[in-house]
C-alpha cells in the first residue's frame, strides 16, 4: 500500500506520518525524543538525515522498526503494541500530550478509565495551558472510548 491505512487518520497523531505515508515508508520508536525532532518544512518528526519517524507504535499499531531507514519489512499482521513505561511519562512539548492521553487511555484498565481521565487532566493543566489540555482530551476521548 502506498497510503496511509484508513484507519490512521483518526488513531495517530496530527503531525505523524501515518496521516500521509504508507507501510513502511516512515519509520516507528518507541518514544519522542530530540533525536527525532519534529520538522516544520516536512509536517512531522523526522531523523536528522530527513527519515520520516512515528513516536507513537501503540497508535500506528506497529511496532518499533527502520522501515524507511532500513526496509526492515512491515508485519503483516502483528498485535498491537502495548504503551511502554516512557510512553506514560507526561512530555515536555505540547506537540506530544495527545500520544501521552493515548498511552494513558490504552494502559488503564476498563475499571479505572475515569480514575486515569481525571488524574491525566489534573497532571497536563499542571505543565500546559488547560484550554489546550481540554482540546486536546476531546480529540483523544472522541477516538479511544469509540474504540473501547
Amino acid at each position: 500500500m502506498s497510503g496511509p491505512l484508513p484507519h490512521w487518520g483518526e488513531q495517530t497523531c496530527v503531525v505523524c506520518p501515518a496521516q500521509q505515508l504508507g507501510p513502511g515508508q516512515f519509520d516507528v520508536v518507541d518514544r519522542p525524543g530530540p533525536e527525532f525532532a519534529y520538522r516544520p518544512d516536512l509536517g512531522w518528526r523526522a531523523t536528522p538525515d530527513g527519515v520520516a519517524v512515528c513516536v507513537h507504535p501503540f497508535r500506528v499499531g506497529l511496532p518499533a522498526g527502520r522501515y524507511a531507514s532500513a526496509g526492515e519489512p512491515v508485519p503483516d499482521q502483528a498485535p498491537r503494541p502495548a504503551p511502554t513505561p516512557a510512553a506514560l511519562q507526561l512530555p515536555a512539548d505540547l506537540v506530544d500530550l495527545e500520544g501521552w492521553l493515548v498511552a494513558v487511555l490504552r494502559d488503564a484498565p476498563p475499571e479505572q478509565i475515569f480514575t486515569a481521565v481525571a488524574r491525566a487532566e489534573r497532571l497536563a493543566g499542571e505543565r500546559f495551558d488547560p484550554k489546550r489540555v481540554v482540546a486536546a482530551m476531546r480529540r483523544v476521548l472522541s477516538v479511544e472510548l469509540a474504540n473501547r
